[in-house]
């Protein structure tokens, strides 16, 4: 099961951190978003491309996500593809915004970006 937090993203169960709706328990003690937590943040776009391409990230993938972004700015790179297993991130490095998501198999060309990060 996953649940959704931050813009729409979509995290599985075992994610550390994960926040409920704001309209839900407005009683509970609130905890830190998973984003808020990784510093990434996601556009529209990409959101809307997890979700229509079913694509759930698990707290070890958001880490990896996270250390790729590390790694892509420390060698200058301004906007990378981020490979996580079989999922393709195109990210802008400087902002730390994922700017669009899918599934790696379905697709090879990749254009706007000048590194990439395999973790």
């Amino acid at each position: 099961m996953s649940h959704l937090i931050a813009n729409n993203f979509r995290v599985t169960e075992n994610a550390l951190n994960v926040r409920q709706p704001e309209n839900a328990k407005q009683n509970a003690a609130p905890q830190a978003s998973f984003r808020n937590v990784l510093d990434v943040q996601f556009t529209k776009h990409a959101n809307m491309r997890l979700s229509a391409r079913n694509i759930n990230l698990t707290g070890e993938q958001m880490q990896r996500v996270e250390s790729g972004i590390v790694r892509a700015g420390e060698k200058g790179i301004r906007d990378s593809l981020v490979l996580v297993d079989n999922i393709a991130l195109v990210v802008n490095v400087r902002s730390r915004t994922v700017i669009t998501a899918l599934q790696q198999e379905n697709e090879r060309v990749f254009s706007n970006i000048d590194g990439a990060v395999i973790v």
